[in-house]
């Protein structure tokens, strides 16, 4: 045999060893290679929930799905903020820490460790796709994943994160190597079904107690909760026991479909660190969120739109729809506009109603963030607003959402005032006032020619500190009136009725953004 056709023997031969040996491993480790198919997005059951529970419902419920269901085991390194926390809840979980407005602790500052986290997941597809919270894996340098059927003692199977989605807490995992006997993948129910006093079951890894079953009702939807990005999500609502390492499991209904995923609970006593515990308040991702946005989860990025703006949060009555000019209490009034954000550009304007975005009606707040988070960037929409009792048409490019530069700019400081030297007047609503001197005026950049009062003070807890309003904001208008000196903004502000609300439009200044339009409500008393 000559020199090259004995190579090439001895290659192939090698080759078929390797690959003999190969398959005789994952055969000793009940492993199979991960395929590269893609992800199937479950479908949604959207039959009404219907029939009687007896005595099996729920243990059928545990014994179909509680194999969808698994653990995930976190290694990596955290700025050990909460780090008390970190051994159970991996890093800058929201998950078992008081939720404000219930209360609020500050961080120790320590060097950078190495954590160990647990939390729960359930598998979407075959192909060996999970759901989780994103601050499950947040930060993590390794996952491993345990079954149901994984005995204590074995090894999990290990996993990479496809994608996250840091505003809704979630993110997709994929197993890299799965088992030979294949995996039970969740059904999906429909969230937009779930009402007040369903019955429902959370599974998960509470203290690593893997399937862990607890039962309870749901106690609200449409929760409005604040999350780790500082806006604010829907929520459900539930009394179904929830305890740390059950972040991430699912919330199913009683067809055992998921209907949304456990991702923090308010704890009376503290942060579960310091010895709280489930007292009937967790909260859920409604699962028809998260559908939504596994197309892009799987593509390893969720890009949303965003026009700039804020809206209020005061829920709007019948008799301020009125004064508005609106037939009934709809559509999302704006209180500030960004500086050079694409609603800037548009026209738009503090005090506007926004009631059409896209040709979609708005009903209130949550839809016009619903329906502006899902508009492409760069996408030209039109909309319509109510000003000054009238229709407006505008025509608005969106934007892309950056929650990255939205935290620095909402945790920047507001710029001070110049000294002040003249003589503050009080205005009944909490507040005090005086003239905007033009060196004051040129220092918070106060569009020219405007400027009614500079706020000097402020009363704790007073109308005009529930409202918003700071020192240093400059009073323009008031009920769409412009007010150019001290007089006329308490003239205005005396022919409010008690009772009444005064719509006040300020100039506020954030330092590091610059000034902008901001409305405010005070309620006079």
């Amino acid at each position: 045999m000559s020199h090259r056709k004995s190579t090439l023997f001895y290659g192939i031969l090698i080759a078929f060893v390797s690959v003999v040996v190969g398959m005789v491993i994952a055969s000793r480790l009940d492993l199979s290679p991960i395929s590269s198919a893609n992800l199937t997005v479950p479908a949604t059951n959207s039959a009404p929930l219907a029939g009687p529970i007896d005595a099996t419902t729920f243990r059928t419920i545990a014994h179909d799905a509680g194999p969808s269901v698994v653990s995930i085991i976190t290694t990596g390194t955290s700025d050990a903020r909460d780090s008390d926390l970190g051994d159970l809840l991996g890093p800058n979980s929201p998950f078992g820490q008081v939720l404000p407005p219930f209360g609020n602790r500050q961080p120790r500052q320590q060097a950078p460790r190495v954590f160990r986290g647990a939390g729960s997941g359930f598998i979407i597809d075959k192909e060996g796709y999970i759901l989780t919270n994103n601050h499950v894996v947040e930060n993590a340098k390794s996952i491993e994943i345990r079954l149901s059927t994984t005995r204590d003692g074995e090894e999990g199977y290990p996993a990479k994160v496809i994608g996250r989605d840091e505003l809704t807490d979630t993110a997709l995992v994929q197993m890299t190597e799965l088992p030979r006997d294949g995996l039970t993948a969740s059904k999906f129910g429909d969230s937009t079904q779930i009402a007040p006093g369903d019955w429902v079951m959370a599974i998960g890894n509470p203290f690593n107690l893997s399937n862990t079953v607890t039962v309870g009702v749901v106690s609200a939807v449409g929760r409005q909760t604040p999350t780790s990005t500082g806006r604010y999500e829907d929520f459900i609502q539930t009394d179904a026991a929830i305890n740390r390492g059950n972040s991430g499991g699912p919330l199913l209904n009683l067809r055992g479909e998921v209907v949304g995923i456990n991702s923090m609970i308010y704890t009376e006593s503290g942060p579960m660190g310091e010895g709280g515990g489930n007292v009937g308040v967790g909260f859920a991702i409604p699962i028809n969120t998260v559908r939504d946005l596994l197309p892009q989860l799987r593509t390893g990025k969720v890009t949303r739109g965003r026009i700039g703006v804020t809206v209020q949060s005061k829920p709007m009555t019948e008799d301020y729809a009125r004064e508005l000019g609106l037939s009934k209490p709809e559509g999302a009034e704006i209180r500030s506009v960004e500086r050079g954000a694409p609603a800037d550009a548009a026209g738009m304007k503090a005090g506007d109603v926004i009631v059409e975005f896209n040709g979609k009606p708005i009903r209130s707040n949550n839809e016009l963030v619903s329906v502006v988070t899902g508009t492409p960037p760069n996408t030209t929409v039109p909309v319509k607003v109510m000003r000054d009792k009238k229709n407006v048409s505008l025509n608005v490019k969106v934007g892309e959402l950056n929650l990255d530069a939205e935290r620095q700019a909402n945790s920047s400081n507001r710029a001070a005032p110049d000294e002040q030297t003249a003589e503050p007047k009080d205005t009944g609503f909490g507040m005090t006032i005086q003239e905007v001197a033009p060196r004051e005026a040129r220092q918070l950049q106060v569009p020219a020619g405007r400027g009614g009062a500079l706020v000097t003070d402020v009363t704790p807890f007073g109308p005009a500190a529930q409202a918003g309003i700071v020192p240093g904001d400059v009073i323009l208008s008031i009920q769409g009136d412009q007010v150019r000196n001290v007089d006329q903004v308490s003239k205005a502000l005396d022919a409010i009725g008690t009772g009444r609300t005064a719509r006040i439009i300020v100039w506020h200044v954030t330092r590091g953004q610059g000034g902008q339009e901001v409305l405010v409500q005070i309620r006079k008393r």
